[in-house]
């Protein structure tokens, strides 16, 4: 039996390497090096393209409770997750390039798996998992509607992370720690009062935004979805989302500020 795998993102190498484990011969198909995205890099399996940050690692959470039963069952990316993995709290983050060139060699080097490079613009015969992803090339999209529907819609939005310097955050204001204490103190705290987070909401819901790229949508994806969509959402949005205070008590007062910036 041999099954084909399209797509060697994170969900097409795993894929792949539980079949592989399990004695099947795969076909790994996947278009880069010879096609690239543009939010594509590397060569490699498994790029991220956005945070490398997979999320929490605690068990008493759903997130960091399916890591676990994804260990136990042999995950090729879990494992490549913890190998490489950089200090972030209760998170599980890890070494962007350094994770993806891990998950690219275990591929490779798997004697049941077969690396196919090169564009899918017709679903093979036999056994196939489409697991192209946000980033399907535009030949594979037009076939999948055509098989699918034409409401089939597939979408991606660069929510990019700015980069900040060290030197430009007031530590008098700011402090290191992780939410609720968890793990090690990782993060950069930047509090805001609820007058602040008045005139930044304001500011960020009217500020010029940079025109989007050919390859992106207004259609945001609501897993990752940009602040400033985010923000014009509700003016309570962001403290309930990514500024949430919760569990973050500034050192000065003691208590939980109205709105905290993680670094």
């Amino acid at each position: 039996m041999n099954v084909t795998v399209i797509g060697a993102g994170l969900a097409g190498s795993e894929a792949a390497w539980q079949l592989a484990q399990r004695g099947i011969d795969v076909t790994l198909r996947e278009m880069k090096p010879e096609k690239k995205t543009p939010a594509h890099e590397t060569e490699y399996f498994a790029e991220l393209c956005c945070s490398n940050s997979l999320r929490s690692d605690q068990l008493e959470n759903a997130v960091g409770l399916l890591k676990e039963e994804l260990r136990r069952l042999g995950s090729l990316i879990l494992q490549c997750a913890d190998a490489t993995r950089v200090e972030a709290g209760g998170a599980l983050a890890v070494d962007r390039h350094g994770f993806a060139r891990m998950v690219t060699e275990q591929i490779r080097s798997h004697p049941h798996i077969t690396v196919v490079p090169g564009e899918v613009t017709e679903i093979p015969e036999g056994e196939v998992v489409i697991a192209s992803g946000p980033l399907t090339s535009d030949a594979l999209a037009e076939r999948l509607q055509s098989l699918l529907g034409a409401d089939t819609a597939l979408h991606f939005y660069d929510a990019a992370a700015p980069l900040l310097t060290a030197e430009s955050v007031d530590m008098d204001k700011a402090w290191f720690g992780s939410r609720y204490d968890r793990g090690t103190a990782d993060y950069v705290n930047c509090p805001m009062t609820e007058a602040e987070y008045d005139a930044f909401w304001k500011e960020l819901t009217t500020a010029q935004e940079a025109p989007v790229h050919g390859f992106e949508d207004k259609m945001v994806f609501e897993g990752c979805m940009p602040v400033e969509v985010m923000a014009r959402r509700g003016h309570d949005t962001l403290c309930y989302g990514p500024l949430k205070p919760r569990g973050l008590k500034d050192p000065r007062t003691g208590k939980e500020p109205y709105a905290v910036v993680q670094l």
